[in-house]
Parts: structure tokens; C-alpha cells; sequence
């Protein structure tokens, strides 16, 4: 049984720095090939997804939580668990951390599980508005798509309450004024997202009109449902595509995807990096 553990962690970390070389290499490539290609915009593009990430996202999390901790508390798992989650097929390492030390202060297994899914479905429902309000500039079936897994996530959460209500019993519902900030705050962070990309399209020499823009980032945060790692996962190929088809060249559309997810990493290792070293160096007693 360990063997296959230590297999599996071995094929998931190179899939990782697999994702990560490709990153690299694309990145590089097309900023050789893409005439005016330029750094400056991508890394002005990241300055606002960082906030957004390390900053509201965990916020939103405090907002929802029943955990007792303080908001540099939950801002410094998260930075953490973002981290993990890059290193991680599916991000699933940034969640199995976060219920991880929810236990370790105090939080019984079923209700730091039920506190994270509540995180990811309020972000889930953040999204949703998001790609409905741009509408406008999506195909109806891709709205058609967000407004039913929604649905289904909210079936799914009511089965579960209904015939396993022990998983909440330790983790009551928040109130409507929070869910709704929590949308809120999910809402920003989408956009912010789109500020990322806006830049990196902008390095790579190229113009998108914003509604264009918006219809084929709402459509790649759909197929972003599906897993993958980080960099090569379902997003980013609806990312190439959809840029592609709104008149962004190839390689420019695979250079702005693979720099977007290069550019994650590094506030990942800057912040979720400092946020381990600051746990190392504590008394045991702190968490």
C-alpha cells in the first residue's frame, strides 16, 4: 500500500514539473516568435489577480468560516494551500490542506470538509453570475452549462443534508448577507483573473476587444470544471482556442495561456514559500 502511495506521489510530481516546463518553454518560444512581444503588461496583469488570490479569496473563506481564527490566520493557509495546490493534480492538495490544519485546530473531519466544499460552492456560484452577466458574448449553451452544474452542485448538497446530515451537523449554513459577499468577493476575483489575461495578451503584441474577451474567458472558466494540472488542464485549452478564434494568432494565443500560468507561481513561491518558512520557524504550540 505505500508502494503505490509513493508511486503515485512520485507520477504526480513529475506531472507537475512537466506542466511547469511546458509553461516555461511556451513562454519563452513565443516571446521569441510574437513580434512586440514584452513582459511589462503581464506582470502589470498580475499585480491585481495576487490581490485577488492571496487577499479576497481567503477573506471570503474567513467570511464563511466557523473556525474561530483570525484573518491573517486564513490568509496565511491559504497562501499555503495555493502552493500545494499547484503541486498537485486538480489543485486538490490546496483543499486536502486546508481541511488539514481546520482539524488540527479543533474542527472534526466532516465539518472542516463540509466548511471547504462551502468555500469552493460559493466560488462556484460566484462564477456562475459571472459568466451568465456575460452572457451577452457566450453561446447559450455554455450559460446553458453554468447554470446547470449549479444546479446540480446545489441537488447534490441538499441529497447530502437530507440523508447524511451528521457531515453539518458541526458546521451550520452562514446567513444570506454572507453567502452573498461571498459572491461578491467571487465575482471581483473573476475579474481579476481577466485582468491577468488581458495582460498577458497585451505581452504577447496583440489586442482583444474586451466583450470578445469576456465571452471566451467565461467559456474557459467553465471547461475549467474539469481537472488537470496547473498549465495543462481543460481551461487552458479553451483559453487557446477561444482567443484563437477571435482573431489572436496561434502563437500568441499559446504564448498568453502557458505565461498566465507560469506568472502563477510566482507569488505562490514568493507568499505560500514565506508563509511555510514562518510555520517552520514557529514554537509547535502555534499553529
Amino acid at each position: 500500500m505505500r508502494t503505490r502511495v509513493s508511486a503515485k506521489f512520485r507520477a504526480a510530481r513529475w506531472l507537475m514539473a512537466a506542466g511547469v516546463l511546458v509553461a516555461v518553454v511556451v513562454s519563452v518560444w513565443s516571446m521569441h516568435r510574437v513580434p512586440h512581444a514584452s513582459w511589462q503588461p503581464a506582470l502589470l496583469g498580475l499585480a491585481p489577480w495576487v490581490v485577488g488570490k492571496y487577499l479576497l479569496c481567503p477573506l471570503r473563506w474567513h467570511a464563511l468560516s466557523c473556525s474561530g481564527r483570525n484573518r491573517r490566520w486564513h490568509l496565511r493557509v491559504y497562501a499555503e494551500s495555493e502552493l500545494l495546490g499547484l503541486v498537485s493534480p486538480g489543485h486538490l492538495g490546496a483543499d486536502l490542506w486546508r481541511m488539514h490544519l481546520l482539524q488540527k485546530v479543533g474542527m472534526n473531519r466532516p465539518s472542516a470538509l463540509a466548511e471547504v466544499a462551502l468555500d469552493r460552492l460559493i466560488g462556484a456560484l460566484g462564477l456562475t453570475v459571472f459568466v451568465i452577466a456575460s452572457g451577452a458574448a457566450l453561446p447559450i449553451r455554455v450559460v446553458a452549462a453554468a447554470v446547470g452544474l449549479t444546479a446540480g452542485v446545489l441537488i447534490v448538497l441538499r441529497v447530502v443534508r437530507k440523508f447524511r446530515p451528521g457531515i453539518f451537523a458541526g458546521r451550520p449554513m452562514p446567513p444570506l448577507p454572507v453567502v452573498l459577499r461571498g459572491v461578491a468577493i467571487s465575482i471581483a476575483y473573476q475579474l481579476t483573473i481577466m485582468g491577468m489575461l488581458i495582460g498577458t495578451v497585451a505581452a504577447m503584441g496583440e489586442v482583444v476587444h474586451p466583450l470578445a474577451l469576456l465571452g471566451v474567458f467565461g467559456a474557459s472558466q467553465v471547461a475549467g470544471i474539469l481537472p488537470g494540472i496547473n498549465g495543462a488542464s481543460p481551461r487552458e485549452g479553451a483559453l487557446v482556442v477561444g482567443l484563437a478564434s477571435v482573431g489572436v494568432t496561434w502563437q500568441a494565443a499559446l504564448g498568453a495561456v502557458a505565461l498566465t500560468a507560469l506568472l502563477a507561481w510566482i507569488p505562490a513561491l514568493l507568499i505560500g514559500g514565506a508563509a511555510f518558512l514562518v510555520r517552520r520557524f514557529q514554537r509547535p504550540a502555534v499553529v
